[in-house]
């Protein structure tokens, strides 16, 4: 049953590019949606990072995944194509998805109002008793 069919499409090895690239996509139509009403560095910060993990999400790691994109080992002698370009994607990969989540966070924290310092709270001081006694004319 694993010779091919249905059993193969329906395998986890074959569902997680899709996944990934679902995630990719639903992460920037996320941000956009929080960021589409607002110019300030908070949307654009947040468009910059759903951007960055977009690429990664939708085009690296399935690349990866489908074995176009040649995988880095450090231990692995030899390669199929180049170890320079092995590394050259493994560190584009490395890059572009912390970079991004790095981002995207900072960007969503912002929107929340993390960073902002938090409001003063006021003591109110007690009024002073009046003496009913001091006032009569």
């Amino acid at each position: 049953m694993s010779n091919g069919g249905f059993f193969v499409l329906g395998s986890i090895e074959a569902m997680r590019p899709v996944f990934l690239i679902v995630m990719g996509v639903f992460m920037l139509i996320f941000a956009w949606r929080l960021a589409k009403n607002s110019d300030t560095w908070t949307s654009r910060l947040m468009m910059a990072g759903a951007v960055m993990l977009a690429f990664g999400y939708v085009l690296m790691l399935p690349l990866y995944e489908a074995g176009v994109l040649e995988r880095y080992a450090p231990n692995r002698p030899v390669y199929e194509g180049s170890a320079a370009t092995a590394m050259g994607w493994h560190a584009i990969k490395l890059v572009v998805m912390n970079a991004g989540w790095l981002v995207f966070g900072i960007g969503l924290a912002m929107h929340a109002k993390i960073f902002s310092p938090a409001p003063v709270e006021k003591t109110l001081r007690e009024a002073p008793a009046h003496n009913t006694h001091e006032f009569t004319a």
